[in-house]
């Protein structure tokens, strides 16, 4: 199933920032467009993936056309948004992205409080 969250992403003099308004903000960056679109899918991922198995609920995203990039901008402190600031949807299936990302190996032994057994 896939999540989609709206995504700001404000140019910088080198690269993108790249804010989840939904999220508390989550934010992640990369040098170039390219690398802030896998960097926020990533990001995206791991957040939604370590939300679900902390049992914690994500709130609903909001519509794209209610995202307001001045907002954002202002609640982190910026002045305003560059001409090239805009927000895109970014989608992710987190069950496939964990399932490749995150694999949990199993632990061979037992692991024992050798310390607690002394006392």
């Amino acid at each position: 199933m896939l999540s989609i969250y709206p995504a700001c992403f404000f140019p910088e003099d080198r690269g993108y920032t790249v804010i989840f308004p939904d999220l508390n903000y989550l934010a992640t960056q990369g040098d170039s467009l390219e690398e802030a679109m896998r960097m926020a899918v990533d990001c995206l991922a791991g957040y939604l993936y370590s939300s679900q198995k902390d049992g914690i609920k994500n709130p609903p995203a909001s519509a794209l056309k209610d995202v307001d990039l001045n907002m954002v901008a202002r609640e982190l402190d910026c002045t305003e948004t560059n001409k090239d600031s805009f927000v895109n949807l970014m989608a992710v299936d987190v069950a496939a992205y964990a399932s490749e990302h995150f694999k949990q190996e199993k632990t061979p032994f037992a692991p024992t409080n050798k310390l607690a057994e002394t006392f």
